[in-house]
């Protein structure tokens, strides 16, 4: 496990909110469902995953599978700020001369696997994670899914398999920021009680503040949670965290902004961000 630093973790998360605002435009990206997941993202792969620019071909490496392949503007913000991509590449967002668009594209390195169609890469994940137990490898591997996306029956056909076959070396990671597309979840398929869904099946269930870093290392620090069980991390999180104007907004899933609307939602998003620090220093205090 790599060194825990909250102050560097949020400098780190702020970047790569700028980056997904300054992805949207010019064709817009998912804006709101990506910016859930960006405390989520950063914290693995700056202080959980054995994965880094000098090690994506290393087959002792850690893997992690964006089955909620929609985020991929904060796993590209991320490999960006942590040097596994060239920052000026984000600029070719949708653009024909690179492979930077909504989904992600195994010709980004560090991107493990295709996704976009929703429910599938739980199932390689647990390919991975069989052939990592087999051979007797100590790789760990993470599988981050959308809650809206556990409507698909494969999610829960794959955490059959994964505990039938005791991989505890696989974390399910669920962004559970109540939407599915453009409705709450509870509004169109309720999913509570997820934590006791997940645990019927067999799984070692942790429930934790998802933009709450020390809470991500605490859940994260303790596995594998119990020996012969795969892991599930049910993190909470806002859609749109971030930007107040956003957050929890149904018609907020997509967004294609203008140039101007772009430059006020980073002034916001600095805004919200100064705001936060001053709470946490009045609170020290």
């Amino acid at each position: 496990m790599n060194n825990f630093n909250e102050h560097e973790l949020r400098a780190t998360a702020l970047n790569v909110r700028e980056h997904i605002v300054r992805m949207s435009t010019d064709g817009g990206c998912f804006t709101g469902a990506s910016l859930s997941a960006v405390d989520l993202i950063v914290y693995l792969y700056s202080s959980f995953l054995n994965v880094n620019a000098d090690n994506l071909a290393d087959p002792n490496r850690d893997y992690l599978f964006l089955s909620k392949g929609h985020d991929v503007p904060a796993l590209y913000g991320t490999f960006a700020e942590l040097g596994l991509l060239d920052k000026a590449r984000l600029g070719n967002h949708l653009s024909l001369n690179d492979h930077i668009y909504w989904h992600p594209n195994t010709h980004i390195p560090g991107i493990e696997f295709h996704s976009g169609s929703l429910g599938h890469l739980p199932s390689v994940a647990i390919g991975v994670a069989m052939d990592i137990k087999i051979s007797g490898g100590g790789n760990k591997v993470v599988c981050i899914l959308g809650d809206g996306e556990l409507n698909e029956g494969t999610c829960w056909e794959a955490m059959l398999v994964a505990n039938a076959y005791k991989l505890d070396n696989l974390i399910f990671v669920v962004d559970r920021n109540h939407f599915q597309a453009n409705v709450r979840t509870e509004d169109l398929i309720p999913l509570e009680p997820l934590a006791d869904k997940f645990a019927a099946f067999g799984a070692a269930v942790k429930r934790i503040n998802g933009h709450n870093f020390t809470a991500l290392h605490e859940a994260f620090s303790a596995y594998p949670f119990e020996q012969g069980k795969v892991n599930v991390v049910i993190a909470d999180t806002v859609r749109g965290k971030g930007l107040p104007s956003i957050e929890e907004r149904a018609d907020r899933w997509f967004c294609n902004f203008n140039a101007d609307e772009v430059e006020q939602l980073l002034l916001e998003l600095h805004g919200e961000h100064q705001t936060l620090l001053t709470s946490e220093t009045l609170v020290v205090r």
